[in-house]
């Protein structure tokens, strides 16, 4: 029996120059299908600009792509080779409702300054060096909304992906005149000056999940194939500082597939965090819809095979199938090292990505079951 998982990678144009030419794409793309991959979430959305032209981009702020990617169009060449050798293609909303990174809301903001998001002072929200738009405002989901819808119809891709920030807004955010008139009307009062008061971040967050549940049925409407995947940070720490509420999107079926952003830099850290998602989030019919994030490489930072390889067989001990990492170019280094390592720990065994039906059906994998069997000598080993 053929095995499933997800096998996946991002692949950015942030420190890397995997995006800077059709070859350079089509080089990646077949190097993933050689080492065992089975699908790619290729950002398409950051920095205020597109990496694909855009209609919706230019009619609302008047450029249509990354001036970096003028007169090509990198997305429609990561699809082509992508699907040359069967590997699947989830374009990545990187930036979702952010705004800009360190540059006071950037020309997003400049363009349509009453699109950006209030803290309880009445600055533009930053949080972690990002400015961001305000995401409780019907016009800018509708716009976020727009980029994706325009994807999901020109390209023959394989779903759509959030993250930490899609949908997502800093708990610091909300006190716009807009959503305090809402609020207001609803509860007769102002919201607390706490951010963190237990009923005003569940409203929000409710805000949150009503969008992401429009954005499944919008896609799902187009076709009904496409998978929704969600990056997001872990619950309860996600829900706290960015309002993201994914134990309710899992309940109310608004994500097809998830990868909790795991970015642990030591294994330890990476088990307790994995052990908490299992015992509360992801018991029974959820389990096959996670696919962790892993932090592989960012900065100077890259993980050791060590570590690697630990994750990976804990991620199969707990009946785990697959994962996604961050990001393309800790594959690369040192002589193509960490891919390697990966090859032989598993991903040399063909696996094929599930389809949509079984992961709403989650049939039992026994090959995960005699694994588990085999890997109980190796922990207590470890342990």
């Amino acid at each position: 029996m053929t095995k499933i998982a997800i096998r996946g990678v991002w692949l950015t144009n942030t420190d890397s120059s995997v995006l800077s030419s059709q070859e350079t794409i089509v080089e990646a793309i077949e190097f993933l299908a050689k080492m065992g991959f089975n699908v790619v979430f290729p950002v398409v959305w950051n920095k205020a600009a597109t990496l694909y032209p855009s209609k919706v981009m230019q009619q609302t702020f008047g450029w249509e792509i990354d001036s970096r990617y003028q007169g090509r169009d990198p997305l429609a060449e990561i699809v082509n080779a992508a699907h040359e050798v069967n590997i699947k293609v989830i374009p990545w909303f990187e930036y979702g409702f952010a705004s800009s990174y360190n540059l006071n809301g950037g020309k997003l903001i400049q363009k349509k300054p009453e699109w950006g998001a209030c803290d309880c002072r009445g600055n533009l929200l930053k949080k972690n060096g990002f400015e961001w738009l305000n995401t409780l405002n019907p016009e800018v989901q509708d716009f976020i909304l727009s980029l994706i819808l325009e994807v999901v119809r020109n390209y023959d891709i394989d779903g759509i992906q959030g993250d930490d920030r899609l949908p997502a807004l800093p708990c610091e955010g909300g006190y716009d005149s807009m959503t305090v008139q809402l609020y207001y009307k609803q509860f007769g009062t102002n919201p607390p000056s706490n951010p963190k008061d237990k009923k005003w971040l569940q409203w929000r967050a409710d805000i949150l999940t009503e969008f992401l549940s429009r954005l499944y049925g919008e896609v799902k409407s187009v076709n009904s194939h496409l998978l929704v995947s969600m990056a997001p940070n872990i619950h309860h720490w996600g829900f706290q500082e960015y309002l993201q509420d994914s134990e309710t999107w899992l309940k109310k079926e608004v994500v097809d597939i998830i990868h909790p952003q795991l970015y642990r830099r030591d294994f330890l850290a990476y088990k307790c965090a994995i052990d908490k998602l299992l015992a509360q989030q992801f018991r029974g019919q959820n389990k096959l819809k996670l696919a962790p994030g892993i932090l592989m490489k960012v900065g100077s930072y890259l993980i050791s095979s060590e570590n690697l390889i630990k994750m990976i067989e804990y991620n199969r001990y707990c009946g785990v199938l697959g994962e996604v990492f961050f990001f393309y170019e800790g594959l690369r280094k040192n002589n193509d090292a960490l891919a390697k390592v990966l090859y032989s720990h598993g991903y040399s065994e063909t696996a094929r990505f599930p389809t949509l039906s079984e992961l709403k059906d989650n049939p039992v994998n026994h090959s995960v079951r005699k694994k588990k069997i085999n890997l109980l000598k190796l922990w207590e080993n470890i342990f």
